[in-house]
């Protein structure tokens, strides 16, 4: 059983078994959904719904359940506090049981591996054998281990702004008996438009065989011989397939190579039954290599019928069956894998490629797609698209070398050692000068030119001298070559202490390899960009010269042999255009103007107009980094403070001359010390003669390291808002960067830069709004000690629901879910209703960065918590969640210029609600921007949970009209402002630990307490900033 609080532990009551009553499930459901009971005198359902919405029962003379702090059940009377929990003293725990088990305890669970990366798979705490009381066993000592951790992975601890060390709720999600589905679409879609286009989507029917079967087998690979070190050899993803190749053309009738797809590591897929046995696979890789033996077991692990698929694809079935669609993933993939040079989820063809170009340096940008499957309304779909990535050339090293490396001369090798250090270390390259097919990674060079390195003889295999050998005589001897350059090093390409000395000139790099974007220079980069923001038509041919290609998901037999068909023409569509709302400005004489909006390009200026609400600028300062460089990168002071006194003058708003002018350096920057010690007489020196600063405006020549160290002194030490701007654009620039600035300065300040001139849609009336983002920020991919960083932001005005409060908080390596999210939504609550003095009665939420397979965790952890969070503090209000998605391949294109915008792509408003959507849940796709470049990507806002009711029309025009309030632009945005905002705040927090980082490599190591009390407040924003904008 469970108890009321639903948190997966048993309930065991004391006396008789009949006497014993089960406290209610926590219930989830709006009230509107739930099946009607008869009223019943006993306790009843613990919800979260409004105190209106529930039905009242009699005074009851029961003992109300103790607050959550109790661990042994206790009575105590619940305060209504507006912080949250762990800002709260605890309460003295009592003895006397309760009739409704407590909520659970919230224990830290002993690391068992590095601190940032723990997984977030924590074992359910487990009922006490007495009954209604959980056995404690957290204790100080645990307490201690926990973060007795190595101090590059400690974790600060933090007030407000602190990672969660309640981590171990006692709510299961995947036993609780109310586990939460994402809602069904409440109608047939909307149908509001101001006009109609139509479209084509880069969506193809997959049409399915309701008699086949996918066989799912586990690959088990092992060498047949133990390595010397015995130690288990790792092997690699393209050993691995070489493996697997060589099994199936060993045996082709029994394992026929098209019947299978393969995902290149422990799970292959089949359309026939394959033999359940163990094989031995021998493998030589050319001339001079030894065969490699390994044992390659087939076991069968599931067998998979396309028609329950079918099933669900009809809303039969409500289950999503995700091993079928990833075991049709994988088959979709195989063709490709065989063909292409595949890079994550992309391919790459290369003969012939689909768009190739010329980076110079030995770069090339290479044309290429990224396709999955998608269960739609019209059935399965599979969805193409069209991605650009730059490749190292497959030439010489010495050809390499001169093309990368401007002058290179090789008679100056050591001159350019370095040059070539860096450009070769890490790649893979294959050899000329015999026969193979095995790929080395270049280790490094050789101390010594060729001319003079030897080897022991012990490397010679068996070419009989009596001492070291010279590799000149060796190449001769052995294969007949006469090395050409021997005054330049060797590759060694050797793997640990085991030595491979190969001259550079029988070396040839391997094709496929990646070269990072952010080390191509400036021309390239740009050439790439374009490259990659194809025009609608050159997209969409893109697309279908893939589809067709034999290269491409659709060639060869393989998903044929599956039973699968897919039609190569695109989707046709007919997208809905929704009107633009009417916005509020306002004018010189800061009287309030309605403004209308075109309906292609939906933007709006600010010449002879103003901001809504402008905040007089009357305290500000300058802190010039450019004044001790090149004067032609010194910011003309005088110049730039007229230019923007005079924009403000315009928009009627006042703005004093700035009260303070200092000068700096560009290395005064990079050196947090002096930056931070500069910063804060800047602050006391202002205050003292003339009040608290407004803000301080930075100026750089350029972009820097130390933008970090400036933002995170600014905004957690000192406590001033901080504007940077660049002097080639402070001088140079026009009437458009100084509105800009001006927008920028005015929402962090507080005012108001633009406002919907009616209320948002759906929620007219006096009842508060809140807009929730969450977003979170992940370290990259190599990283695996830096936290996550998650960033929840939240309106607190209403009904211009345009100014932002956030919390930033860092959390475990690449952790999506956000901890704690229930406290730190009522912290945003409690800002709320101290700025406006009632609490909000109404919440939608918006999350970014989740993708279908995450939205259980969203609605049956966050959504939980939250819920759990605000009925524990005895509040209600009714919320909807909705995920916000850019990251899918997704993509409209409009079947003639009528359709569509004058720079080809679909209009600002568009909003697609059929064929491609999903079979039964509530999503759709809206455009809300005028793409001026490239193709327009448009956002897929999924609903999960909803107890407004909207319709579809009703929340396709809320968020519409949301973005067109957000403060940075004078246009509407891609995405809904509030996940923007939490994009943002998140990056933020991304730099705050960049500095951390920057500041340990460059910090002495101190004493250990000091180094405590430094990490405790790191992320912790001044107490002047925490409710303003300042991360825009």
């Amino acid at each position: 059983m469970e108890t009321g609080g639903d948190d997966g532990r048993g309930h065991g009551g004391r006396g008789p078994p009949r006497r014993q009553q089960q406290p209610p499930d926590l219930n989830l459901q709006p009230q509107w959904r739930r099946p009607q009971t008869p009223p019943t005198t006993s306790h009843s359902n613990l919800t979260l719904q409004p105190e209106w919405r529930r039905s009242r029962q009699p005074p009851s003379t029961s003992t109300p359940s103790h607050p959550p702090y109790s661990a042994s059940g206790g009575e105590e009377q619940r305060e209504l506090r507006l912080q949250p929990e762990w800002r709260r003293p605890r309460p003295p725990t009592t003895t006397t049981t309760t009739t409704t088990s407590p909520e659970p305890e919230r224990r830290l669970p002993r690391p068992t591996s590095s601190f940032w990366n723990q997984n977030q798979s924590y074992r359910k705490p487990q009922s006490s054998s007495s009954g209604g009381e959980s056995s404690r066993t957290s204790s100080a000592a645990d307490h201690a281990d926990f973060w007795r951790l190595p101090s590059d992975s400690q974790v600060p601890k933090l007030e407000r702004l602190q990672i969660s060390r309640q981590l171990a709720t006692a709510s299961s999600t995947v036993e609780r008996k109310d586990k939460l589905s994402p809602i069904r679409r409440p109608d047939n879609g909307g149908t509001l438009a101001i006009l109609t286009s139509k479209l084509r989507v880069n969506h193809f029917p997959v049409k399915l065989n309701p008699e086949s079967i996918i066989m799912h087998y586990n690959v088990g690979v092992k060498p047949k011989f133990p390595s010397k070190h015995g130690r288990p050899q790792k092997l690699s993803k393209s050993d691995l397939s070489m493996i697997r190749d060589k099994l199936f053309s060993d045996d082709p009738q029994r394992l026929p190579l098209d019947m299978t797809a393969y995902d290149g590591a422990k799970n292959i897929f089949s359309a026939i039954k394959l033999p359940e046995e163990t094989f031995t696979v021998e493998l030589s890789e050319g001339d001079d290599e030894k065969t490699l033996a390994y044992s390659v077991t087939l076991t069968l692990v599931n067998t998979y019928r396309l028609c329950k698929l079918m099933d669900y694809l009809s809303g039969h079935s409500l289950s999503v069956p995700r091993d079928i669609l990833q075991g049709m993933d994988v088959v979709v993939k195989e063709n490709p894998a065989r063909r292409t040079v595949a890079v994550g989820r992309h391919f790459y063809p290369t003969n012939p490629p689909v768009a190739l170009k010329d980076l110079r340096r030995g770069i090339i940008a290479v044309g290429g797609f990224q396709h999955s499957l998608k269960p739609t309304l019209q059935g399965l779909s599979l969805c193409v698209d069209y991605s650009v990535l730059a490749f190292r050339k497959q030439v010489s090293v010495l050809d390499f070398l001169h093309e990368h490396i401007d002058n290179f001369k090789l008679d100056e090798f050591e001159y350019f050692r370095k040059d070539v250090e860096d450009a070769l270390i890490g790649l893979k390259v294959s050899v000329t000068h015999r026969k193979s097919k095995q790929k080395y990674t270049v280790a490094r060079l050789t101390p010594q030119n060729t001319r003079y390195v030897t080897f022991p003889i012990d490397n010679a295999e068996g070419w009989n001298i009596s001492k070291n050998a010279s590799l000149l005589t060796f190449f001769r001897d052995k294969y007949g070559k006469d090395i050409v350059y021997k005054d330049i090093p060797c590759l060694d390409l050797g793997k640990g202490n085991k030595k491979n000395y190969v001259p550079m000139e029988f070396c040839v790099l391997v094709g496929g390899q990646k070269y990072p974007k952010e080390r191509l220079d400036t021309d390239s980069a740009k050439t790439l960009k374009a490259l990659s923001l194809a025009h609608p038509t050159e997209r969409e041919s893109a697309i279908q010269k893939m589809v067709h290609s034999s290269d491409g998901p659709c060639g060869g037999d393989v998903i044929t042999n599956f039973g699968m068909r897919v039609n190569t023409n695109m989707t046709t569509i007919l997208g809905r255009v929704i009107v633009p709302p009417e916005l509020k400005l306002g004018d010189p004489n800061g009287k309030a103007i309605k403004v209308s909006l075109d309906l292609e390009k939906c933007n709006w200026n600010l010449v002879g107009r103003s901001m809504v609400e402008g905040k007089p600028v009357d305290r500000w300062a300058i802190l010039d980094f450019t004044s001790s460089g090149s004067y032609k990168h010194q910011l003309r002071v005088n110049e730039f403070v007229n230019r923007l006194i005079g924009k403000y003058q315009r928009m009627g708003i006042n703005m004093q001359e700035p009260i303070w002018y200092e000068e700096s350096s560009m290395q005064i920057l990079a050196r947090h010390d002096l930056l931070c010690e500069l910063l804060q007489k800047i602050s006391n020196t202002c205050k003292h003669k003339h009040g608290h600063l407004q803000f301080l405006l930075c100026v750089m020549t350029k972009k820097s390291p130390g933008y970090k160290y400036l933002k995170w002194i600014s905004e957690t030490k000192v406590g001033i808002v901080t504007q940077c701007c660049l002097s080639h654009s402070a001088n140079e620039g026009d009437d458009l960067f100084y509105t800009n600035l001006a927008l920028k300065i005015n929402a962090k300040l507080g005012g108001s830069n633009v406002e919907l001139n009616h209320m948002f849609p759906f929620f007219e009336g006096d009842r508060h709004v809140m807009f929730v983002g969450a977003d979170v920020n992940h370290p990259g991919s190599r990283d695996t000690k830096s936290p996550s960083i998650a960033a929840v932001v939240a309106t607190v005005n209403w009904p211009a629901a345009n100014r932002y409060a956030a919390r930033v908080c860092p959390q475990y390596n690449r952790s999506e879910k956000i901890l704690n999210f229930g406290e730190v939504c009522f912290e945003l609550v409690a800002c709320y209703s101290r700025i406006n003095g009632v609490r909000p009665e109404r919440i939608i939420i918006f999350r970014d960065g989740v993708s279908e397979y995450q939205f259980d965790m969203v609605l049956n952890e966050e959504l939980h918590d939250l819920k759990r969070e605000f009925q524990r503090l005895n509040y209600f209000p009714t919320i909807t969640l909705i995920v916000a998605q850019k990251r899918h391949q997704t993509r409209f294109f409009p079947e003639g210029w009528k359709d569509g915008s004058s720079s080809g792509n679909i209009l600002p408003g568009t909003v697609v609600d059929a064929k491609v959507t999903h079979p039964f849940e509530f999503d759709f796709y809206l455009c809300s921007y005028y793409g001026s470049i490239g193709t327009s990507k448009p956002t897929h806002y999924h609903v999960l949970w909803d107890e407004h009711k909207f319709k579809s029309d009703e929340l396709q025009k809320l968020i519409y009209d949301m973005c067109f309030t957000f403060a940075k632009c004078t246009k509407p945005v891609s995405l809904v402002p509030p996940v923007y905002y939490a994009d943002l705040a998140a990056y933020r927090g991304r730099l705050y630990h960049e500095a951390r980082v920057g500041m340990q490599s460059m910090r002495s190591v101190g004493s250990s307490s000091s180094t405590a009390s430094f990490e405790q407040g790191f992320y912790r924003l001044h107490p002047d900033l925490e409710n303003m904008m300042f991360f825009i």
